[in-house]
């Protein structure tokens, strides 16, 4: 039960930061465009590449990514999302199958959350909004907070299994 409730705490935590943010970030875009562009009604394509916050290394750009990392399989349109959500069923599946959960309830509240956040997005928008762009030496990748907390679960079990891997089990 303890382990159930760390999934699921971690999960809805990541899940509301994550579109917290992102709805920031299109409110942010929306005033600042509804400034520019007086009584016209602002399609989410006008926000696209509105900058929200300028920085030295990192602004906060607003941008609808229609495919994967890096626009890859944006071709797929309206079945990405499809996709993408059976595909995170499927691993919730597996991960209350073979009792994942026991050991990665953690990292696994981290992944399931932000992928749902991520595949909310394509329901209730054209796309996953991201916002995050680096620019220090070189132009990086718009992400977004649910991203970087895919990331870091994969990066939490991948340290987990290389450094503090299960001790096996006598039968």
């Amino acid at each position: 039960m303890r382990v159930l409730l760390i999934f699921l705490f971690v999960l809805i935590g990541t899940f509301l930061i994550d579109q917290g943010i992102k709805e920031w970030a299109v409110n942010t875009a929306q005033q600042q465009v509804s400034n520019t562009i007086i009584s016209v009604p602002i399609d989410e394509e006008a926000l696209i590449g509105t900058t929200l916050v300028k920085g030295k290394c990192i602004d906060l750009e607003l941008q609808i990514n229609k495919g994967v990392a890096f626009s890859m399989f944006a071709f797929l349109g309206e079945y990405m999302k499809w996709i993408q959500g059976s595909l995170v069923l499927i691993l919730i599946f597996i991960l209350f199958k073979e009792k994942y959960l026991n050991r990665y309830a953690f990292p696994a509240g981290l992944l399931i959350g932000g992928a749902l956040g991520n595949v909310y997005d394509r329901f209730i928008h054209t796309g996953v909004i991201d916002y995050i762009a680096w620019h220090c030496g070189f132009r990086f990748a718009i992400f977004n907070y649910a991203d970087m907390m895919i990331n870091l679960a994969f990066f939490i079990i991948i340290v987990m299994v290389y450094f503090f891997p299960e001790k096996p089990k006598h039968t």
